[in-house]
């Protein structure tokens, strides 16, 4: 029923229909974190076991460190041994505080300290780590919906592992009615366009994603748009990312030089191997490749590893 504009084929405009369909089904705009009136503001992560809590929980506050906030770490995860270890070390390399007591403390009142703690330090968000199972139960239930009580959070963020499957959709809505989540996060969204698991999950609970994880890095973490995951699904590539990306990794200075010695013909060997060591930081090849328009089929055909190989 719509027209079809002079510069498009019928091929093209219902793939202009669909991307903008995708993008109003995945959430429309950005949806960002909702800071609560008096610092400090409060995020619990929760989700099942094997699902990436503690190490999003600590790419969570790298972000917001990077934007100027201070965050302040807390592992409240007492049923899992190693949590508490995993998330002090993580705070350790990265640089953040964390807040941690004995296995055996109740989560309710490690969580009390902790903000107590985190008023002194005066940081600006608190990040918690809750215990997960490999299913959903009601002791977890209840212990979650004692810690949102006591907290008072102003963000619920249900951490996913994308390559779960339609199961995430499930998942999704029995922390959705037992402790109204607010935001998702979807881990292990590197590699292929796993939009399908962002699609289901936002159109079934309703509740916005607000970040994914692309990769094991601890910066390997981006806000959700929900117009360049439209763009990866349909193969468009996703200039913007790859854009923000090179921006990150690569020195202004730098580039104007680089430039100069093109333009001079002086640009050597030592110059490349520069340029090459310069895009390796900004991921893996093929997830970079996947992001140029027209390319994301050739990403996909690459042999795992062999492109990194052959750089």
């Amino acid at each position: 029923g719509t027209e079809v504009l002079q510069s498009l084929t019928p091929a093209q405009q219902i793939i202009k229909i669909v991307n903008e369909e995708l993008i109003v089904t995945l959430g429309g705009g950005q949806s960002r974190l909702v800071s609560a009136a008096h610092p400090p503001s409060v995020a619990i992560l929760v989700g099942l076991q094997g699902s990436g809590k503690t190490t999003t929980a600590a790419k969570l506050a790298l972000h917001l460190k990077h934007v100027g906030q201070s965050p302040l770490l807390v592992a409240a995860d007492n049923r899992r041994p190693a949590a508490i270890e995993q998330l002090v070390t993580l705070g350790e390399q990265l640089n953040i505080p964390v807040y941690s007591e004995a296995p055996d403390i109740p989560s309710k009142d490690i969580c009390v300290r902790a903000l107590a703690r985190a008023k002194r330090l005066v940081t600006t968000w608190v990040i918690v780590d809750t215990a997960g199972r490999l299913h959903i139960d009601e002791a977890m239930m209840v212990e979650l919906a004692q810690v949102k009580k006591t907290l008072k959070p102003s963000e619920v963020l249900l951490v996913v592992d994308a390559m779960t499957g339609q199961d995430v959709v499930q998942v999704a809505e029995e922390f959705h009615s037992k402790v109204s989540l607010t935001g998702l996060i979807l881990t292990k969204m590197d590699g292929d366009a796993r939009g399908g698991a962002a699609l289901s999950i936002r159109w079934v609970s309703g509740v916005p994603v607000k970040f994914i994880g692309i990769g094991e890095k601890a910066d390997a973490f981006e806000p959700f748009h929900p117009d360049r995951l439209a763009s990866r699904i349909l193969g468009m590539g996703d200039m913007l990312t790859f854009i923000e990306k090179a921006e990150k990794t690569f020195d202004e200075q730098q580039v104007r030089e680089l430039e100069k010695k093109v333009r001079t013909a002086s640009f050597n060997l030592d110059d490349f191997l520069s340029q090459l060591r310069e895009i390796r930081k900004m991921g893996p090849l093929a997830q970079l490749v996947e992001m140029l328009p027209g390319l994301s089929q050739l990403a996909r055909q690459l042999p795992e590893g062999m492109e990194e190989k052959q750089l």
